[in-house]
């Protein structure tokens, strides 16, 4: 005999649209991480670069990351994604892959933080760069949490 109760495919939540996306426990992640790595761009842009190679890396992972988080945020907004699972695949992977990115920017960071503490203008740049550190990490927090909420959803 046959259970008359919902099926599995119809327990899955659906993808918010519009201002629910702000609200929704994974996706109300995505503004955070983009003013957050709105500012580790900027703190590393205001400081005098003294390794290129370690603090270009940090510009390149902090501004790449936020210009596609804003895209994702807005396609969330306009309702892209139309309910498909493929959008939750893409949210997963894209936030699990920038994880991972932006630990070794943070890391990368605080590295060219500790260099940085000696030199030109040694405390304004210490600070500038301590800052950029900790907005490194905090983005990359934010998106591990976005990246593990939306797996285990």
């Amino acid at each position: 005999m046959a259970s008359v109760g919902p099926s599995a495919t119809s327990t899955q939540p659906a993808l918010p649209s519009g201002p629910a996306v702000f609200k929704t426990i994974p996706y109300a992640f995505i503004l955070p991480e983009i003013v957050c790595g709105t500012w580790v761009w900027i703190l590393v842009a205001a400081t005098s670069v003294s390794l290129p190679l370690l603090q270009g890396w940090v510009m390149y992972v902090s501004l790449t990351s936020c210009l596609i988080s804003l895209l994702l945020l807005l396609s969330y907004l306009l309702g892209f994604h139309r309910n498909s699972e493929n959008w939750k695949v893409l949210d997963s992977l894209y936030h699990g892959a920038t994880a991972i990115l932006y630990m070794s920017a943070a890391v990368l960071q605080a590295n060219a933080t500790i260099n940085s503490e000696f030199g030109v203008n040694a405390p304004l740049n210490y600070q500038l760069n301590s800052a950029a550190s900790f907005f490194a990490f905090l983005t990359a927090f934010l998106y591990i949490l976005h990246a593990f909420s939306i797996y285990y959803q």
